[in-house]
This record gives structure tokens, sequence and C-alpha cells, in this order.
């Protein structure tokens, strides 16, 4: 029997092809129409449904670039199942560079959303009745803040034997973050539904870091393969080690001023050391932003400005912490040279 076409926002794709096409989400105040840009490749044989998304945060565009790259890709000519690309979810935002929406609301704490709600609570719905809810997976790709970059990390909510672990594990990226869950966010939507959804988190907003677009296009190929969508890779080589965080925390500046870091993205820290100094612009006052823990800085502040109590340092946790180290050293490595090194 012939595989039935793909249907989305009211158009058909037919198996073996791909379209590209544009789901209205509202207009601006000029009367001018927006859409959600989406590209559907639909294959020949049945599989899993996958929906990899980016920019939920207008300004996070490291996900645009890395949904552009995947779909460029040769290795999905001969897909199974059904691949739903979505560069930019929340446009409102990507053509403003800013995070939110023109109501100031977090697009990824408004799921699942309502039809009669606020802007945020409309474009959610309506993300989710159109695109989210035709998807048997999801990976969603982020970025820091703005003035943040993280180490690539996937965070997820594990649990032995799941689904999201094993997809966690085939991404491949240096830490796995054990996450709970946030109300509102499309994670925490999917996940109580019973979609596996993981979230890439990766470098900085505002701007294009190779070494965090790199590893997450092939992480997201790794999870593809791992779900059958795609055939194994001919290299057969086991994706990258990762380490499971159970916890993290913020190190925050002690005091008003300018901050001096003391050590990089990525940098193995003990409890009780000194990660960066904030001083006033003269250095007549001086506090030390201390380490709450072992761990490694999987996030940090680019901004050397700094208020009291702003967090500055994100120091995930691991039992197993040589292990985390050789995991992301190992990364480093890989990506020395990049333009933008870590």
């Amino acid at each position: 029997m012939a595989r039935a076409p793909f249907e989305l926002a009211g158009v058909r794709v037919a198996p073996g092809s791909r379209a590209q096409l544009d789901v209205p989400v509202a207009k601006l105040y000029t009367h001018a129409p927006l859409h959600i840009p989406v590209e559907v490749v639909h294959g020949r044989q049945a599989g899993p449904v996958l929906l990899v998304c980016g920019a939920i945060h207008g300004d996070e565009i490291n996900g645009a670039e890395i949904v552009r790259r995947l779909l460029r890709s040769s290795a999905i000519r001969r897909l199974r199942g059904t691949l739903i690309a979505v560069p930019i979810v929340n446009v409102f935002g990507f053509v403003q560079h800013t995070r939110y929406l023109p109501d100031r609301r977090d697009l990824n704490r408004c799921f699942p959303g309502s039809d009669a709600g606020s802007l945020g609570s409309r474009v959610a719905a309506l993300f989710r009745e159109q695109i989210v809810d035709l998807a048997s997976h999801i990976i969603d790709l982020h970025t820091g803040a703005i003035h943040r970059t993280n180490l690539p990390q996937v965070r997820s909510q594990l649990s032995v034997g799941s689904e999201t672990a094993a997809m966690a594990r085939a991404f491949g990226a240096p830490v796995i973050l054990n996450a709970e869950l946030r109300e509102g966010s499309l994670r925490a939507y999917a996940q109580h539904h019973g979609v596996p959804v993981l979230t890439y988190e990766a470098g900085e907003a505002l701007r294009f870091d190779e070494w965090a677009i790199a590893p997450g296009v092939r992480g997201v190929l790794r999870v593809m393969r791992h779900l059958g969508m795609l055939a194994a890779s001919r290299q057969r080589r086991e994706p990258p080690a990762a380490e499971v965080a159970n916890g993290s925390s913020w190190a925050r500046a002690p005091i008003d001023g300018i901050l001096r870091p003391r050590v990089r993205l990525g940098a193995r820290v003990a409890k009780g050391q000194v990660l960066g100094l904030v001083a006033d612009p003269f250095g007549n006052s001086e506090g030390e932003v201390l380490a709450n823990a072992d761990g490694i800085v999987i996030g940090m502040s680019n901004l050397p400005l700094a208020n009291e109590g702003e967090a500055l340092f994100h120091v995930a946790r691991f039992e197993a912490i040589e292990e985390a180290e050789n995991a992301v050293e190992s990364f480093q490595s890989d990506y020395e040279g990049t333009p933008d090194t870590l």
C-alpha cells in the first residue's frame, strides 16, 4: 500500500517529496502578514515524525542556522518518516532582535496556549495545533540569553530506559543536564503528552557560534539515525561520551561593578574557587565570585558589567566529575581553531 501524503496547515506533501510553506500567524500594525516558515520532508517509507525547531526565543538565532544546514544535508535525501523543520518560531522576536513577543511575553512559557488568550497564548496555540501536535519526537534549539553563552548541552527530564534519555545520549553533546520541566514551555507540554523532547542549548543570543552550530547539526542527525529515520553512518563512530549533570546553580555577583573572569566556559571548578572578581572602576572595592559547588562551568555572562546578585557563572554538578571533564575537553579539542573558539 502506498504511503499517504503528509498534511500540514492545509498543504499535502507527497511521499518522497519536500515542500516549503508559510503558516499564517498574525499581522503587523501595518496589516502586513507574518508567517512561521516551515519545510516538510516526507519520506517514501514510514517512520517517526520529528519536529526540529529554532528561535522560540526570537534572538536565539543559532537554531535557525542549524535548521538551514540540516535541510541542506545530503543525509536526509533517503529519509524514513517525516521531518518538520521550523527555523524560526517566534517571527515577531526574530525581526525585532528580541527574545520576547510584542506583548513582552516569553513564548516558551505560553504553552499549550489558547485561541482566546494573549498574543503569546495565541501564537503558542497556533504553533501547537498546526505543527507540534503532528510530531512524535521533538528537538528544540536554543542558545544562552542576551550577553550569556552556554556550553553545548542537552536538557531533558530523564528516566531510566526512557526514549528521551536514549535520544539525549544519541545527540552527543558533551553535557546532558537532567532538568526539571518549566511550566508553559514546549518541553513541558510535549513531555506531558508522551512526546520525547530534547532542548539543545549552545552559544549566545544574536550571534552565530560555529562551535555551537556544527555539533548541533551533527547531534540532530545522530538522533535521526537513532530513531531509524536515516541509515547508519558509514563511519560507524559512536556519539561522543556525555555525562549527566543532576543539578546546577549560578554563582552571583557579590557587589556592583565590573567583572574580570578567572575561568573559561567548560572549566572544571572546585567549591569555593574564585571564578571572577567584581570591582568598581577604580578598584577600591572588590568582591570575589565563588563557586558554590564542585562542577563544570556550562554557562557564563559575556557582559563585564554586573549588578549585585546578578547570575554570572552557571556550574553543573556531576557524580563522575573526571569523566565530565574529559567529555568537555574532548569536545573543545574537536572545535579548537574555529572562528569563535570556546
